[in-house]
């Protein structure tokens, strides 16, 4: 179960790391990159809710929810920190 939720918490920092990125590249009318970034983080998604929703009984998909969310939270923390593919 441990390995499931580090697994959970960097796809949750990988899937807002894209997300940050698809909506910095939507700003800035890059359409090719915003589109891969969106598509990327809706399947990313997808998949761990469907995983968790499917695989996990009720008590352990709380906590598996709570760290994919803290994992995005650290997504969008480290994709505002780092300015990737930006010249501001």
């Amino acid at each position: 179960m441990v390995l499931r939720l580090i697994i959970y918490f960097v796809v949750g920092v990988v899937q807002d790391f894209f997300f940050t990125l698809n909506s910095r590249y939507v700003a800035k009318d890059k359409i090719i990159p915003a589109v891969i970034f969106s598509m990327l983080t809706v399947l990313m998604s997808m998949l761990v809710l469907y995983n968790i929703l499917s695989e996990l009984d009720p008590e352990k998909g709380i906590v598996a929810i709570i760290v994919y969310s803290l994992g995005i939270a650290m997504g969008t923390f480290l994709a505002m920190k780092f300015k990737v593919g930006f010249k501001d």
